[in-house]
């Protein structure tokens, strides 16, 4: 039992010392420095698209997870037949596909957001803006089974002129599948 009380009796004197050693070093403080900290961390007001870097990298980063969620878990079951009435496994692939459905909503804002950095990629986005905005009510639709093929067709006609858009301005876009992790969170 001695070892327990010596490591409690070293942990207590280090906590003391610690604490000793910063209440020590809190003196005096200078108003002029508080105040020139805080007007130096202060941001100036800029547009975000301004500010943004990388805007193109993070324009097909965001457009390519939209597109490979797009084509895994909507076009792909679709084509396969696993959202009509009596498929098995119909319930899950549609649950999947209302997830899937969000996420794309969801990256292609952020698709849009991060176009607006770039004069060209803006220009070429612009118009699908609308579009985007006209996914948000599908995947409550997808989750459940409302027009599936018609809803499939929004989703994928709407990434097809994202990607065309994109290539239009000079960022190729690529499908790239999300881990189900990045899906649901």
């Amino acid at each position: 039992m001695p070892v327990p009380i010596r490591r409690l009796i070293v942990a207590l004197t280090l906590c003391c010392a610690l604490l000793a050693g910063a209440t020590a070093c809190g003196g005096e403080t200078r108003t002029e420095d508080t105040a020139a900290v805080v007007a130096a961390a202060t941001p100036t007001p800029t547009s975000s698209a301004e500010k943004q870097k990388f805007a193109k990298t993070r324009f097909v980063a965001n457009a390519g997870l939209a597109a490979g969620a797009t084509y895994q878990w909507i076009v792909k079951p679709w084509k396969a037949g696993k959202f009509k009435k009596g498929a098995e496994g119909r319930r899950f692939a549609l649950v999947k596909a209302g997830l899937a459905g969000a996420f794309t909503y969801n990256r292609l804002k952020a698709a849009n957001k991060n176009a607006q950095g770039d004069p060209a990629l803006a220009k070429a986005v612009a118009p699908l803006t609308a579009g985007i905005d006209a996914l948000k009510d599908l995947p409550s639709k997808l989750r459940k089974g409302d027009s599936t093929d018609s809803v499939v067709g929004s989703f994928d006609d709407i990434i097809n002129n994202v990607k065309d858009a994109g290539k239009s301005a000079g960022a190729e876009v690529t499908d790239k599948v999300p881990s189900a992790s990045q899906l649901t969170g």
